[in-house]
Protein backbone atom coordinates (compact mmCIF):
# COMPACT_ATOMS: atom_id res chain seq x y z
CA UNK A 1 0.00 0.00 0.00
CA UNK A 2 1.33 3.41 -0.92
CA UNK A 3 2.32 5.68 1.94
CA UNK A 4 0.00 8.32 0.52
CA UNK A 5 -3.02 6.02 0.38
CA UNK A 6 -5.78 6.85 2.87
CA UNK A 7 -8.07 3.91 3.68
CA UNK A 8 -10.57 2.84 6.32
CA UNK A 9 -8.11 0.22 7.56
CA UNK A 10 -5.30 2.76 7.93
CA UNK A 11 -7.67 5.06 9.80
CA UNK A 12 -8.46 2.35 12.36
CA UNK A 13 -4.79 1.54 12.90
CA UNK A 14 -3.68 5.14 13.28
CA UNK A 15 -6.56 5.99 15.63
CA UNK A 16 -5.33 3.21 17.92
CA UNK A 17 -1.78 4.58 17.67
CA UNK A 18 -2.96 8.08 18.58
CA UNK A 19 -4.65 6.72 21.70
CA UNK A 20 -1.41 5.06 22.76
CA UNK A 21 1.26 7.59 21.85
CA UNK A 22 1.44 11.40 22.00
CA UNK A 23 2.24 13.46 18.92
CA UNK A 24 4.11 16.69 18.51
CA UNK A 25 1.19 18.48 16.88
CA UNK A 26 -2.55 17.78 16.83
CA UNK A 27 -4.54 19.59 14.14
CA UNK A 28 -8.30 19.96 14.56
CA UNK A 29 -10.12 20.58 11.28
CA UNK A 30 -9.86 18.87 7.88
CA UNK A 31 -10.40 21.78 5.53
CA UNK A 32 -7.71 23.30 3.32
CA UNK A 33 -6.08 25.17 6.21
CA UNK A 34 -5.98 22.17 8.52
CA UNK A 35 -4.51 19.78 5.96
CA UNK A 36 -2.08 22.53 4.95
CA UNK A 37 -0.92 22.76 8.57
CA UNK A 38 -0.58 18.97 8.78
CA UNK A 39 1.55 18.87 5.63
CA UNK A 40 3.77 21.76 6.71
CA UNK A 41 4.41 20.24 10.14
CA UNK A 42 5.01 16.72 8.84
CA UNK A 43 7.40 18.05 6.19
CA UNK A 44 9.41 19.70 8.98
CA UNK A 45 9.86 16.34 10.67
CA UNK A 46 7.19 16.65 13.38
CA UNK A 47 4.84 13.84 14.34
CA UNK A 48 1.35 14.96 13.38
CA UNK A 49 -2.26 13.86 13.73
CA UNK A 50 -5.23 15.61 12.12
CA UNK A 51 -8.80 14.97 13.22
CA UNK A 52 -11.94 16.00 11.37
CA UNK A 53 -15.47 15.50 12.69
CA UNK A 54 -16.92 14.76 9.25
CA UNK A 55 -14.89 14.31 6.06
CA UNK A 56 -12.04 16.07 4.29
CA UNK A 57 -13.26 19.37 2.77
CA UNK A 58 -16.58 19.00 4.57
CA UNK A 59 -17.03 22.71 5.25
CA UNK A 60 -16.07 25.95 3.51
CA UNK A 61 -13.28 24.36 1.46
CA UNK A 62 -15.74 22.63 -0.89
CA UNK A 63 -18.02 25.63 -1.36
CA UNK A 64 -15.61 28.08 -3.01
CA UNK A 65 -15.62 29.42 -6.58
CA UNK A 66 -12.78 26.98 -7.35
CA UNK A 67 -10.42 29.87 -8.15
CA UNK A 68 -6.78 30.25 -7.16
CA UNK A 69 -6.95 33.95 -7.76
CA UNK A 70 -4.55 36.83 -7.56
CA UNK A 71 -6.63 39.09 -5.35
CA UNK A 72 -7.87 41.68 -7.88
CA UNK A 73 -10.76 42.55 -5.60
CA UNK A 74 -8.45 43.25 -2.67
CA UNK A 75 -6.51 45.76 -4.74
CA UNK A 76 -9.75 47.64 -5.35
CA UNK A 77 -10.42 47.82 -1.61
CA UNK A 78 -6.86 48.90 -0.81
CA UNK A 79 -5.81 45.59 0.80
CA UNK A 80 -2.54 45.43 -1.14
CA UNK A 81 -0.91 43.01 1.30
CA UNK A 82 -3.58 40.35 0.80
CA UNK A 83 -3.56 40.90 -2.97
CA UNK A 84 0.21 40.48 -3.13
CA UNK A 85 0.12 37.38 -0.93
CA UNK A 86 -2.61 35.90 -3.13
CA UNK A 87 -0.60 36.47 -6.30
CA UNK A 88 2.49 34.84 -4.80
CA UNK A 89 0.59 31.82 -3.49
CA UNK A 90 -1.18 31.43 -6.84
CA UNK A 91 2.27 31.32 -8.44
CA UNK A 92 3.36 28.55 -6.05
CA UNK A 93 0.25 26.49 -6.86
CA UNK A 94 0.49 26.92 -10.62
CA UNK A 95 4.22 26.35 -11.02
CA UNK A 96 5.44 24.12 -8.18
CA UNK A 97 2.98 22.42 -5.86
CA UNK A 98 -0.21 21.72 -7.84
CA UNK A 99 0.19 22.58 -11.55
CA UNK A 100 -1.93 19.54 -12.37
CA UNK A 101 -4.91 20.91 -10.41
CA UNK A 102 -4.76 24.58 -11.49
CA UNK A 103 -5.08 25.95 -15.01
CA UNK A 104 -5.09 29.43 -16.51
CA UNK A 105 -8.67 30.53 -17.04
CA UNK A 106 -9.56 33.40 -19.40
CA UNK A 107 -12.00 35.82 -17.79
CA UNK A 108 -14.11 37.92 -20.12
CA UNK A 109 -15.53 41.31 -19.16
CA UNK A 110 -17.78 42.30 -22.09
CA UNK A 111 -17.90 45.96 -23.03
CA UNK A 112 -21.57 46.21 -23.78
CA UNK A 113 -24.66 48.17 -22.78
CA UNK A 114 -24.89 46.08 -19.61
CA UNK A 115 -21.49 47.36 -18.44
CA UNK A 116 -21.08 51.09 -18.02
CA UNK A 117 -18.06 52.91 -19.54
CA UNK A 118 -16.79 53.86 -16.08
CA UNK A 119 -16.92 50.23 -14.96
CA UNK A 120 -15.01 49.18 -18.08
CA UNK A 121 -12.28 51.76 -17.47
CA UNK A 122 -12.04 50.89 -13.78
CA UNK A 123 -11.78 47.19 -14.60
CA UNK A 124 -9.03 47.86 -17.14
CA UNK A 125 -7.01 49.76 -14.54
CA UNK A 126 -7.56 46.94 -12.07
CA UNK A 127 -6.42 44.32 -14.58
CA UNK A 128 -3.27 46.33 -15.18
CA UNK A 129 -2.51 46.50 -11.47
CA UNK A 130 -3.24 42.80 -11.14
CA UNK A 131 -0.75 42.11 -13.92
CA UNK A 132 1.89 44.02 -11.96
CA UNK A 133 1.26 41.63 -9.07
CA UNK A 134 1.61 38.68 -11.46
CA UNK A 135 5.00 39.99 -12.55
CA UNK A 136 6.01 40.70 -8.95
CA UNK A 137 5.18 37.08 -8.05
CA UNK A 138 7.41 35.85 -10.88
CA UNK A 139 4.60 34.21 -12.85
CA UNK A 140 5.46 34.18 -16.55
CA UNK A 141 2.96 35.10 -19.24
CA UNK A 142 3.33 31.53 -20.54
CA UNK A 143 1.71 30.32 -17.31
CA UNK A 144 -0.73 33.20 -16.88
CA UNK A 145 -1.18 35.55 -19.88
CA UNK A 146 -1.54 39.27 -19.22
CA UNK A 147 -4.75 41.24 -19.77
CA UNK A 148 -5.72 42.59 -23.19
CA UNK A 149 -8.59 44.07 -25.15
CA UNK A 150 -10.37 41.62 -27.43
CA UNK A 151 -12.63 42.13 -30.42
CA UNK A 152 -16.36 41.28 -30.18
CA UNK A 153 -15.93 38.08 -32.20
CA UNK A 154 -13.33 36.68 -29.82
CA UNK A 155 -15.44 37.56 -26.79
CA UNK A 156 -18.39 35.73 -28.32
CA UNK A 157 -16.25 32.67 -29.09
CA UNK A 158 -15.06 32.47 -25.48
CA UNK A 159 -18.55 33.04 -24.03
CA UNK A 160 -21.10 32.24 -26.77
CA UNK A 161 -24.12 33.34 -24.71
CA UNK A 162 -22.96 36.96 -24.40
CA UNK A 163 -25.30 39.50 -26.00
CA UNK A 164 -23.92 40.47 -29.43
CA UNK A 165 -25.98 43.64 -29.79
CA UNK A 166 -23.98 46.70 -28.66
CA UNK A 167 -20.96 44.46 -27.92
CA UNK A 168 -17.94 46.68 -28.60
CA UNK A 169 -15.28 44.24 -27.41
CA UNK A 170 -14.12 42.86 -24.09
CA UNK A 171 -11.35 42.82 -21.57
CA UNK A 172 -9.78 39.35 -21.39
CA UNK A 173 -7.70 38.66 -18.29
CA UNK A 174 -6.46 35.37 -16.88
CA UNK A 175 -6.53 33.90 -13.40
CA UNK A 176 -5.98 30.48 -11.88
CA UNK A 177 -8.81 27.96 -11.68
CA UNK A 178 -8.78 24.76 -9.65
CA UNK A 179 -10.34 21.74 -11.28
CA UNK A 180 -11.94 21.36 -7.84
CA UNK A 181 -11.34 22.81 -4.38
CA UNK A 182 -12.08 19.53 -2.58
CA UNK A 183 -9.53 17.71 -4.77
CA UNK A 184 -6.87 20.14 -3.58
CA UNK A 185 -7.74 19.31 0.04
CA UNK A 186 -7.53 15.58 -0.62
CA UNK A 187 -4.19 15.97 -2.41
CA UNK A 188 -2.80 17.93 0.53
CA UNK A 189 -4.04 15.33 3.01
CA UNK A 190 -2.52 12.45 1.05
CA UNK A 191 0.79 14.27 0.65
CA UNK A 192 0.84 14.85 4.42
CA UNK A 193 0.02 11.18 5.02
CA UNK A 194 2.95 10.24 2.80
CA UNK A 195 5.19 12.08 5.26
CA UNK A 196 3.76 10.27 8.24
CA UNK A 197 0.81 12.42 9.29
CA UNK A 198 -2.22 10.61 10.68
CA UNK A 199 -5.32 11.85 8.78
CA UNK A 200 -8.40 10.80 10.77
CA UNK A 201 -11.88 11.65 9.54
CA UNK A 202 -15.12 10.99 11.44
CA UNK A 203 -13.28 11.91 14.65
CA UNK A 204 -14.76 14.76 16.66
CA UNK A 205 -12.57 16.80 19.02
CA UNK A 206 -13.99 18.27 22.21
CA UNK A 207 -12.41 19.90 25.23
CA UNK A 208 -9.46 21.40 23.38
CA UNK A 209 -6.47 21.99 25.62
CA UNK A 210 -2.91 23.16 25.17
CA UNK A 211 -1.71 19.55 25.44
CA UNK A 212 -4.41 17.63 23.58
CA UNK A 213 -8.11 17.01 23.28
CA UNK A 214 -10.85 14.51 23.96
CA UNK A 215 -11.78 12.66 20.78
CA UNK A 216 -14.83 10.66 19.76
CA UNK A 217 -14.84 8.20 16.91
CA UNK A 218 -18.26 9.03 15.44
CA UNK A 219 -18.40 5.68 13.62
CA UNK A 220 -18.16 3.60 16.80
CA UNK A 221 -18.93 6.08 19.59
CA UNK A 222 -15.59 5.28 21.26
CA UNK A 223 -13.87 8.12 23.11
CA UNK A 224 -10.17 8.58 23.71
CA UNK A 225 -7.71 11.18 24.90
CA UNK A 226 -5.19 12.49 22.40
CA UNK A 227 -1.99 13.93 23.83
CA UNK A 228 0.09 16.48 21.95
CA UNK A 229 2.82 18.97 22.67
CA UNK A 230 0.79 21.61 20.86
CA UNK A 231 -2.70 21.83 19.35
CA UNK A 232 -3.73 23.85 16.28
CA UNK A 233 -7.37 24.86 15.95
CA UNK A 234 -8.06 25.03 12.20
CA UNK A 235 -11.83 24.60 12.34
CA UNK A 236 -12.55 27.66 10.21
CA UNK A 237 -15.99 29.14 10.63
CA UNK A 238 -16.60 26.76 13.56
CA UNK A 239 -13.56 28.03 15.52
CA UNK A 240 -15.73 30.00 17.90
CA UNK A 241 -17.70 26.91 18.87
CA UNK A 242 -14.58 25.21 20.26
CA UNK A 243 -12.89 28.36 21.60
CA UNK A 244 -15.03 31.08 23.22
CA UNK A 245 -12.27 33.67 22.77
CA UNK A 246 -12.59 33.61 18.97
CA UNK A 247 -14.51 36.47 17.33
CA UNK A 248 -15.67 35.82 13.76
CA UNK A 249 -18.02 37.63 11.38
CA UNK A 250 -19.08 34.89 8.94
CA UNK A 251 -20.33 35.90 5.52
CA UNK A 252 -22.24 33.68 3.11
CA UNK A 253 -21.10 33.19 -0.46
CA UNK A 254 -23.77 31.60 -2.65
CA UNK A 255 -23.39 29.99 -6.09
CA UNK A 256 -25.86 28.52 -8.56
CA UNK A 257 -25.15 25.76 -11.07
CA UNK A 258 -26.50 25.77 -14.63
CA UNK A 259 -25.78 23.38 -17.52
CA UNK A 260 -22.82 24.57 -19.56
CA UNK A 261 -24.87 24.08 -22.72
CA UNK A 262 -27.26 26.80 -21.54
CA UNK A 263 -24.41 29.33 -21.95
CA UNK A 264 -23.03 27.77 -25.12
CA UNK A 265 -20.40 25.66 -23.30
CA UNK A 266 -18.08 28.63 -22.63
CA UNK A 267 -14.29 28.31 -22.80
CA UNK A 268 -13.83 31.31 -20.53
CA UNK A 269 -15.40 32.81 -17.45
CA UNK A 270 -17.85 35.66 -17.78
CA UNK A 271 -17.26 38.65 -15.47
CA UNK A 272 -20.13 41.03 -14.75
CA UNK A 273 -19.67 44.05 -12.45
CA UNK A 274 -22.13 44.27 -9.56
CA UNK A 275 -24.19 47.46 -10.04
CA UNK A 276 -23.01 50.22 -7.74
CA UNK A 277 -19.76 48.48 -6.76
CA UNK A 278 -16.27 49.19 -7.99
CA UNK A 279 -14.75 45.99 -6.64
CA UNK A 280 -17.33 43.21 -6.85
CA UNK A 281 -18.15 40.98 -9.79
CA UNK A 282 -20.42 38.04 -10.45
CA UNK A 283 -18.66 35.26 -12.37
CA UNK A 284 -20.04 32.53 -14.62
CA UNK A 285 -17.26 29.94 -14.38
CA UNK A 286 -17.00 26.87 -16.64
CA UNK A 287 -16.53 23.79 -14.47
CA UNK A 288 -16.12 20.04 -14.83
CA UNK A 289 -19.01 17.67 -15.51
CA UNK A 290 -20.66 19.94 -18.09
CA UNK A 291 -21.56 22.72 -15.70
CA UNK A 292 -21.19 26.46 -15.19
CA UNK A 293 -21.00 27.82 -11.65
CA UNK A 294 -22.32 31.34 -11.13
CA UNK A 295 -21.32 33.26 -8.04
CA UNK A 296 -20.98 34.75 -5.68
CA UNK A 297 -22.72 36.75 -2.99
CA UNK A 298 -21.31 38.33 0.15
CA UNK A 299 -24.00 38.45 2.83
CA UNK A 300 -23.56 38.61 6.57
CA UNK A 301 -24.46 35.31 8.25
CA UNK A 302 -24.90 35.86 11.98
CA UNK A 303 -26.17 33.23 14.38
CA UNK A 304 -25.40 29.52 14.82
CA UNK A 305 -23.14 28.01 12.18
CA UNK A 306 -24.92 25.28 10.17
CA UNK A 307 -23.13 22.17 8.95
CA UNK A 308 -24.33 22.91 5.41
CA UNK A 309 -25.33 26.53 4.66
CA UNK A 310 -28.40 27.04 2.48
CA UNK A 311 -28.65 29.64 -0.31
CA UNK A 312 -31.52 32.09 -0.04
CA UNK A 313 -33.97 32.76 -2.90
CA UNK A 314 -32.98 36.43 -2.96
CA UNK A 315 -29.31 35.54 -3.42
CA UNK A 316 -30.15 33.20 -6.30
CA UNK A 317 -32.29 35.88 -7.93
CA UNK A 318 -29.46 38.42 -7.54
CA UNK A 319 -26.94 36.14 -9.26
CA UNK A 320 -29.24 35.33 -12.17
CA UNK A 321 -30.26 38.95 -12.68
CA UNK A 322 -26.69 40.26 -12.57
CA UNK A 323 -25.32 37.79 -15.11
CA UNK A 324 -28.37 38.19 -17.34
CA UNK A 325 -27.49 41.86 -17.89
CA UNK A 326 -24.91 40.81 -20.51
CA UNK A 327 -26.52 37.66 -21.95
CA UNK A 328 -28.44 37.30 -25.19
CA UNK A 329 -31.17 35.47 -23.29
CA UNK A 330 -31.73 35.98 -19.55
CA UNK A 331 -31.27 33.10 -17.16
CA UNK A 332 -34.44 31.91 -15.46
CA UNK A 333 -34.97 29.94 -12.23
CA UNK A 334 -35.78 26.86 -14.34
CA UNK A 335 -32.22 26.98 -15.73
CA UNK A 336 -30.78 26.35 -12.26
CA UNK A 337 -29.93 22.69 -11.64
CA UNK A 338 -28.13 23.19 -8.33
CA UNK A 339 -27.14 25.78 -5.73
CA UNK A 340 -24.72 25.87 -2.82
CA UNK A 341 -23.38 28.27 -0.23
CA UNK A 342 -20.32 28.51 1.96
CA UNK A 343 -19.43 30.62 4.97
CA UNK A 344 -16.26 32.71 4.98
CA UNK A 345 -14.56 32.66 8.42
CA UNK A 346 -13.79 36.39 8.49
CA UNK A 347 -11.96 37.65 11.57
CA UNK A 348 -13.79 40.36 13.49
CA UNK A 349 -10.92 42.66 14.42
CA UNK A 350 -13.16 45.31 15.98
CA UNK A 351 -12.97 45.72 19.72
CA UNK A 352 -16.02 45.41 21.95
CA UNK A 353 -16.45 49.21 21.97
CA UNK A 354 -15.97 49.76 18.24
CA UNK A 355 -19.62 49.47 17.26
CA UNK A 356 -20.95 47.29 14.48
CA UNK A 357 -17.89 47.82 12.28
CA UNK A 358 -17.80 47.38 8.51
CA UNK A 359 -20.06 45.02 6.61
CA UNK A 360 -18.72 41.57 5.82
CA UNK A 361 -17.99 42.57 2.23
CA UNK A 362 -15.46 45.11 3.53
CA UNK A 363 -13.75 42.95 6.14
CA UNK A 364 -10.15 42.05 5.37
CA UNK A 365 -9.28 38.55 4.19
CA UNK A 366 -6.02 38.75 6.16
CA UNK A 367 -5.53 35.71 8.34
CA UNK A 368 -4.78 35.75 12.04
CA UNK A 369 -2.61 33.29 13.95
CA UNK A 370 -2.48 33.52 17.74
CA UNK A 371 -2.36 31.48 20.93
CA UNK A 372 -5.80 31.24 22.50
CA UNK A 373 -6.10 32.69 26.00
CA UNK A 374 -8.92 30.19 26.65
CA UNK A 375 -7.53 26.87 25.47
CA UNK A 376 -3.82 27.44 25.02
CA UNK A 377 -4.12 26.07 21.46
CA UNK A 378 -2.84 27.91 18.41
CA UNK A 379 -5.77 29.36 16.46
CA UNK A 380 -5.43 29.95 12.71
CA UNK A 381 -8.31 32.11 11.55
CA UNK A 382 -9.60 33.92 8.48
CA UNK A 383 -7.72 33.96 5.20
CA UNK A 384 -8.85 32.31 2.00
CA UNK A 385 -8.30 29.18 -0.02
CA UNK A 386 -5.54 30.56 -2.26
CA UNK A 387 -3.39 31.56 0.72
CA UNK A 388 -3.82 28.34 2.70
CA UNK A 389 -0.09 27.50 2.45
CA UNK A 390 1.01 30.84 3.89
CA UNK A 391 -1.53 30.48 6.69
CA UNK A 392 -0.24 27.01 7.49
CA UNK A 393 3.37 28.20 7.56
CA UNK A 394 2.52 30.98 10.02
CA UNK A 395 0.53 28.57 12.21
CA UNK A 396 3.32 25.99 12.38
CA UNK A 397 5.93 28.69 13.01
CA UNK A 398 3.94 29.88 16.03
CA UNK A 399 3.18 26.33 17.23
CA UNK A 400 6.87 25.39 17.13
CA UNK A 401 7.82 28.54 19.04
CA UNK A 402 4.98 28.25 21.55
CA UNK A 403 5.71 24.60 22.41
CA UNK A 404 9.48 24.79 22.12
CA UNK A 405 9.59 22.11 19.44
CA UNK A 406 12.64 21.23 17.39
CA UNK A 407 11.67 21.39 13.73
CA UNK A 408 13.19 22.14 10.36
CA UNK A 409 12.30 25.18 8.28
CA UNK A 410 9.18 25.41 6.16
CA UNK A 411 9.69 24.19 2.59
CA UNK A 412 6.15 23.72 1.31
CA UNK A 413 6.69 26.30 -1.45
CA UNK A 414 8.73 23.61 -3.22
CA UNK A 415 6.88 20.47 -2.13
CA UNK A 416 4.78 18.98 -4.99
CA UNK A 417 1.47 17.42 -4.05
CA UNK A 418 0.54 13.90 -5.12
CA UNK A 419 -0.14 13.87 -8.84
CA UNK A 420 2.16 16.79 -9.59
CA UNK A 421 5.29 14.74 -10.32
CA UNK A 422 6.49 13.85 -12.83
CA UNK A 423 5.40 17.12 -14.46
CA UNK A 424 2.13 16.89 -16.37
CA UNK A 425 1.06 19.27 -19.09
CA UNK A 426 -2.31 20.83 -18.29
CA UNK A 427 -4.70 19.10 -20.69
CA UNK A 428 -7.01 20.86 -23.07
CA UNK A 429 -10.68 20.15 -22.60
CA UNK A 430 -11.03 18.87 -26.17
CA UNK A 431 -8.29 16.43 -27.13
CA UNK A 432 -7.23 13.32 -25.17
CA UNK A 433 -3.76 13.35 -23.66
CA UNK A 434 -1.33 10.72 -24.92
CA UNK A 435 0.45 8.91 -22.10
CA UNK A 436 2.92 6.06 -22.11
CA UNK A 437 0.22 3.43 -21.94
CA UNK A 438 -2.87 4.83 -23.63
CA UNK A 439 -4.89 7.89 -24.49
CA UNK A 440 -6.55 9.16 -21.32
CA UNK A 441 -9.58 11.40 -21.15
CA UNK A 442 -8.54 15.00 -20.44
CA UNK A 443 -10.95 15.19 -17.51
CA UNK A 444 -9.20 12.26 -15.82
CA UNK A 445 -5.80 13.92 -16.25
CA UNK A 446 -7.18 17.23 -14.97
CA UNK A 447 -8.38 15.54 -11.78
CA UNK A 448 -5.43 13.18 -11.08
CA UNK A 449 -2.42 14.47 -12.99
CA UNK A 450 0.48 12.02 -12.98
CA UNK A 451 -1.66 9.44 -11.12
CA UNK A 452 -4.21 9.19 -13.95
CA UNK A 453 -2.86 5.94 -15.37
CA UNK A 454 -2.62 4.42 -11.90
CA UNK A 455 -6.28 5.22 -11.19
CA UNK A 456 -7.29 2.94 -14.06
CA UNK A 457 -4.47 0.41 -13.78
CA UNK A 458 -5.07 -0.44 -10.11
CA UNK A 459 -8.84 -0.79 -10.36
CA UNK A 460 -9.94 -4.28 -9.34
CA UNK A 461 -13.68 -3.90 -9.95
CA UNK A 462 -15.10 -4.68 -13.42
CA UNK A 463 -15.80 -1.95 -15.98
CA UNK A 464 -13.20 0.40 -14.53
CA UNK A 465 -13.05 2.81 -17.49
CA UNK A 466 -16.81 3.10 -17.95
CA UNK A 467 -18.74 6.07 -16.61
CA UNK A 468 -20.73 5.65 -13.40
CA UNK A 469 -23.84 6.79 -15.25
CA UNK A 470 -23.43 4.44 -18.20
CA UNK A 471 -26.85 3.21 -19.23
CA UNK A 472 -28.65 5.77 -17.04
CA UNK A 473 -30.64 8.35 -18.99
CA UNK A 474 -29.62 11.97 -18.59
CA UNK A 475 -26.12 11.33 -17.20
CA UNK A 476 -24.06 11.58 -20.38
CA UNK A 477 -22.30 14.71 -19.09
CA UNK A 478 -20.93 12.84 -16.06
CA UNK A 479 -17.46 11.65 -17.10
CA UNK A 480 -16.58 10.19 -13.68
CA UNK A 481 -15.44 6.59 -14.13
CA UNK A 482 -16.08 3.58 -11.94
CA UNK A 483 -12.32 3.41 -11.35
CA UNK A 484 -12.42 6.86 -9.74
CA UNK A 485 -15.02 5.68 -7.25
CA UNK A 486 -12.81 2.74 -6.32
CA UNK A 487 -9.73 4.99 -6.09
CA UNK A 488 -11.61 7.30 -3.71
CA UNK A 489 -12.01 4.37 -1.32
CA UNK A 490 -8.59 2.73 -1.78
CA UNK A 491 -6.48 5.90 -1.86
CA UNK A 492 -8.45 8.99 -0.82
CA UNK A 493 -10.07 8.02 2.46
CA UNK A 494 -13.69 7.89 1.29
CA UNK A 495 -15.75 5.89 3.77
CA UNK A 496 -19.18 5.96 2.15
CA UNK A 497 -21.07 7.00 -0.97
CA UNK A 498 -21.64 10.54 0.30
CA UNK A 499 -17.88 11.10 0.55
CA UNK A 500 -17.57 10.08 -3.09
CA UNK A 501 -20.59 11.92 -4.47
CA UNK A 502 -20.11 15.17 -2.57
CA UNK A 503 -16.36 15.59 -2.10
CA UNK A 504 -14.13 13.15 -4.05
CA UNK A 505 -16.22 13.86 -7.13
CA UNK A 506 -18.62 16.79 -7.38
CA UNK A 507 -21.54 14.86 -8.78
CA UNK A 508 -23.58 15.90 -5.75
CA UNK A 509 -23.59 19.61 -6.65
CA UNK A 510 -26.55 18.77 -8.90
CA UNK A 511 -29.21 16.87 -6.90
CA UNK A 512 -30.68 15.17 -9.98
CA UNK A 513 -27.26 13.79 -10.96
CA UNK A 514 -26.67 12.65 -7.41
CA UNK A 515 -29.95 10.76 -7.28
CA UNK A 516 -29.41 9.17 -10.70
CA UNK A 517 -26.09 7.49 -9.88
CA UNK A 518 -26.31 7.07 -6.11
CA UNK A 519 -27.26 3.39 -6.30
CA UNK A 520 -24.31 2.57 -8.57
CA UNK A 521 -21.87 4.51 -6.39
CA UNK A 522 -23.14 2.85 -3.20
CA UNK A 523 -22.57 -0.57 -4.74
CA UNK A 524 -19.07 0.33 -5.94
CA UNK A 525 -18.10 1.79 -2.58
CA UNK A 526 -19.36 -1.28 -0.75
CA UNK A 527 -17.39 -3.61 -3.03
CA UNK A 528 -14.23 -1.51 -2.69
CA UNK A 529 -14.46 -1.41 1.12
CA UNK A 530 -14.92 -5.17 1.20
CA UNK A 531 -11.68 -5.64 -0.75
CA UNK A 532 -9.51 -3.58 1.62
Amino acid sequence: MQRTALTARRRERELDELAAEPVDLLVVGGGVTGVGVALDAAARGLSVALVEAHDLAWGTSRWSSKLAHGGLRYLATGDVGVARESARERHVLMTRTAPHLVRALPQVLPLTSGVGPRQGITAGIGFGLGDLLRRDAGTSSDVLPGPRLARPGEAARLVPAVAREHLHGAWVAHDGQLVDDARLVVALARTAAGRGAKILTRVRATDLRADGATLQDTLTGTTLTARARVVVNATGVWAGTVDPSVRLRPSRGTHVVVPAARLGSPAGALMVPVPGSGSRFVFALPAQLGRVIIGLTDEEAPGPVPDVPVPTPSEIDFLLATVSRVLDRPLLPDDVVGAFAGLRPLVDRAGPDDGAGPGSADLSRRHLVEVSPSTGAVNVLGGKLTTYRSMAEDAVDLAVKHAGLTAGPCWTTNLPLVGAQPPVETPSLVEPVETRAQALAPALVARYGAESEQVLATAALPGAASAVGQGIAGTGHLDVTRAEVEWAVTHEGALDADDVLDRRTRIGLVPADRAAVRGVVEELVGDALARL
